[in-house]
């Protein structure tokens, strides 16, 4: 009879034990919380209505934003506009505000770093980077190729994974030219707004775009750049290792667009359409949820290295700049 209610007890136990998942289903599981550094992009509440939706892709594999800390830059005037507009903003979706970096690590598991300003973004990874904590940084990685390769040193060193990225990278045209199923890239011609910042080098604050479209496609091995600069425009012309030529168009005035044109050996193929920022956060809850980044630090850190060339061809009204690592 003892044996008989041992062996009851125990079956309940495995039952309830069986039970606990659709007890939790719906529940933010503790490796699926989410937190957000810097409300000062559009970027920031793009990702959380994507992830916190009701109807959220199930290929985001339930991650929710569930924490955020406003700051963000505190001395550039955008951000002071949007903070205080998408804090308010984000708490529909059930994020709590929290008051420090700090307070922010001990109540999520992963972190999407959005601060628009580049300058910061070395101070901000390095404190997610030391708690452990997987984290994504929005372009610019940073804004300068020194304090890049310091939050890449870092993570090295401590055995965090860092991804950075464009969402332009994963426009799926691209994506394809990547893969090489057209063939051997010959060349491209990309574009993309071009707004500057005059905090930031130029192309770091919004040219990135179209200059991680054409890395994308071309690879990491641009040797020399010569930029030709106008107040409303930029043409950027790169040189690769193996003598392929490569150029990004960068725009102050007209309608903004992203894209561009890629020369194959099987053809020539348009670059886009640009169709918004789920490509990206697909990768990023991927990247989470393997920690492996499908963007190599090398290239993230060339296209850094392109900009600053970039930047001294500039100051040297147009002159062929090698570029430096």
């Amino acid at each position: 009879m003892i044996a008989r209610r041992n062996f009851i007890k125990k079956l309940s136990l495995v039952s309830a034990a069986m039970a606990l998942p659709s007890l939790s289903f719906g529940a933010i599981l503790p490796q699926k919380r989410v937190g957000i550094i810097g409300l000062d992009t559009s970027h920031s509440l793009a990702f959380t209505k994507l992830l916190n939706a009701t109807n959220a892709n199930q290929a985001l594999l339930g991650y929710k934003v569930v924490a955020a800390y406003p700051y963000g830059s505190k001395t550039l005037a955008l951000s002071k506009q949007r903070i205080p507009i998408q804090t308010q903003e984000i708490q529909q979706y059930g994020v709590k505000i929290v008051s420090s970096i700090a307070e922010l690590l001990q109540q999520v598991d992963v972190i999407l770093l959005e601060t628009n300003d580049g300058r910061i973004h070395k101070a901000q990874a390095l404190e997610v980077i030391k708690a452990g904590k997987p984290l994504f940084i929005d372009k610019p990685l940073a804004a300068s190729y020194q304090d890049g390769k310091a939050i890449f040193d870092a993570a090295a060193r401590l055995g965090v994974p860092v991804f950075s990225s464009s969402s332009l990278r994963f426009m799926d045209m691209v994506k394809q030219v990547g893969s090489g199923k057209y063939g051997k890239v010959l060349g491209a011609d990309t574009f993309s707004p071009a707004t500057i910042e005059p905090t930031h080098p130029d192309l770091f604050w919004y040219g990135i775009h179209g200059v991680e479209t054409l890395f994308a496609v071309m690879g990491s091995d641009c040797v020399s750049v010569t930029r030709f600069y106008t107040e409303e425009t930029d043409v950027i012309v790169g040189k690769w290792s193996d003598g392929r030529i490569g150029t990004f168009r960068g725009t102050r005035n007209g309608k903004a667009d992203f894209g561009g044109t890629c020369f194959t050996e099987n053809g020539t193929f348009q670059l886009g359409p640009y169709l918004g920022y789920e490509p990206l956060l697909l990768e990023i809850v991927n990247f989470f949820d393997t920690r492996i980044s499908p963007v190599k630090p090398a290239e993230t850190l060339a296209i850094l290295a392109f900009m600053e060339a970039a930047e001294k061809s500039k100051r040297k009204a147009g002159a062929s700049v090698a570029i430096e690592f």
